[in-house]
C-alpha cells in the first residue's frame, strides 16, 4: 500500500507544477490586449483623414513653429487624425529638426507619415526675415541663404532705406526684382498720406525722412532714444550743424573683414577724416542717400520727433545714451563714458 501511496503523490505533485497561475494569464491578456489596442490606435491615427478625397488644402508653417504646434493646426484643419500620433511619428521619423517653414499644398489623402515628408520639403512659399537697421548687403545675404538669390541680382534692383524690414511669405521662385517690389510695396504702404503731410510740415521730403530715419535706426536703440535723437538730428540739420552721426561713417567704411559686420564696432580718428559724400563729421547736411532700411518706428520719429534741450549725445560701452546741451557737458560724458 505504501508505494501505491508515494506513487499516487508524485502523480498529484506533478500535475500541481504544470499549473499555470490565473494571474500570469490575465496579465498576458490584458498585455495583449493594450498592445492589440495601441497597434489599432496607431493605425487608426496615422491613416489619411478621407482616402478618397485629393483636393489641395493649403497649409502654413510659421517661423518658430514647434512639432506639437504644427501637429496642432495639422488637426484642426482636419488633415490628421491624431495631433498625439503625429507627433511620435515626426519623433519616430526622426524629422522634427528637418520641418520647414513655408507654405505647403498638403491634402487629407496623405498619410501622417506623407504628411511628415511634405513638411521637410517641396514647400511652396518660405518665411524671409529682414531686421530694421540693415543694409541692402545684408538684405542680399539673407535672401542668398534663404532663397539662393545671388546677392549680385538684389543689390542691382534694391533701394536702400526702401527695402521695409518685416517678415515675408516669398515665393520660392520669386526673382529678385520681384522680392525687391514686395519690400518696396510694404514700405509704400507704411508711410500713410497723413504721414507724408505732417513731413511737409516740417519741411521734410519723403526722401529726406527716409534718409534720417535710416540714421536714427542705427543710432536709436530703443523706442524711448529713436525720437530724441532724431530731434536732435533735425536741430543740427535746421542750424546747418554737421550730423556727426557715427552709422553714416559707419556705411562709408563698409565691411569689416576681421569683425565679419558692416557696421565697424569701434571707430577711430583716422576713420573720421576719409573722404565720404556719406562722412558726416566733415559735411554738413545728409548724406546723398539712406544707409539702412528704417523701421516704422524711426520713420515716426523723424516725422514726429520729440523736442529737448539736448545738442549732443553718445553711447557706452554699454549702448546705453547719454544726451548733453552743451558742448562742455558732451566733453564731460567723453571722459566719464568712454574714456
Amino acid at each position: 500500500m505504501m508505494p501505491l501511496r508515494i506513487h499516487t503523490e508524485g502523480q498529484v505533485l506533478m500535475k500541481s507544477n504544470n499549473t499555470v497561475p490565473k494571474r500570469v494569464i490575465i496579465f498576458f491578456v490584458v498585455l495583449i490586449l493594450l498592445l492589440l489596442g495601441s497597434w489599432l490606435w496607431w493605425i487608426d491615427g496615422t491613416s489619411p483623414v478621407a482616402p478618397l478625397d485629393p483636393k489641395p488644402i493649403m497649409f502654413v508653417v510659421r517661423q518658430g513653429d514647434g512639432v506639437r504646434t504644427i501637429a496642432a493646426n495639422l488637426a484642426n484643419q482636419n488633415l490628421i487624425r491624431s495631433s498625439t500620433a503625429f507627433f511620435v511619428l515626426v519623433k519616430i521619423m526622426g524629422l522634427e529638426k528637418s520641418l520647414q517653414a513655408g507654405d505647403f499644398r498638403l491634402n487629407r489623402a496623405l498619410g501622417a507619415d506623407e504628411i511628415a515628408s511634405e513638411l521637410t520639403h517641396g514647400y511652396l512659399d518660405v518665411w524671409v526675415t529682414t531686421l530694421e537697421g540693415w543694409r541692402n548687403e545684408e538684405i542680399a545675404n539673407q535672401l542668398a541663404k534663404d532663397l539662393d538669390i545671388p546677392e549680385g541680382e538684389f543689390l542691382k534692383v534694391a533701394q536702400e532705406g526702401y527695402m521695409f524690414p518685416d517678415t515675408y511669405l516669398i515665393p520660392r521662385d520669386a526673382s529678385a526684382a520681384a522680392i525687391a517690389n514686395i519690400f518696396r510695396s510694404t514700405f509704400d504702404q507704411k508711410i500713410t498720406e497723413q504721414m507724408k503731410v505732417d513731413a511737409q510740415k516740417q519741411g521734410l521730403t519723403v526722401e529726406e525722412v527716409i534718409i534720417l530715419a535710416s540714421i536714427v535706426e542705427r543710432e536709436g536703440r530703443t523706442s524711448e532714444d529713436r525720437p530724441v535723437i532724431a530731434g536732435i538730428l533735425l536741430k543740427r540739420l535746421n542750424a546747418d550743424w554737421p550730423l556727426q552721426a557715427d552709422a553714416t561713417l559707419q556705411y562709408a567704411l563698409g565691411y569689416q573683414a576681421t569683425e565679419k559686420s558692416w557696421w565697424k564696432k569701434s571707430l577711430t580718428t583716422e576713420d573720421k577724416k576719409i573722404r565720404s559724400a556719406f562722412n558726416t563729421y566733415l559735411n554738413p547736411g545728409l548724406p546723398p542717400r539712406p544707409i539702412s532700411s528704417p523701421g516704422l518706428a524711426s520713420l515716426k520719429a523723424v516725422i514726429y520727433p520729440q523736442e529737448s534741450a539736448f545738442w549732443f549725445y553718445l553711447h557706452d560701452n554699454d549702448g546705453n545714451v547719454h544726451y548733453a546741451a552743451t558742448i562742455e557737458e558732451h566733453n564731460e560724458n567723453i571722459a566719464r563714458y568712454l574714456q
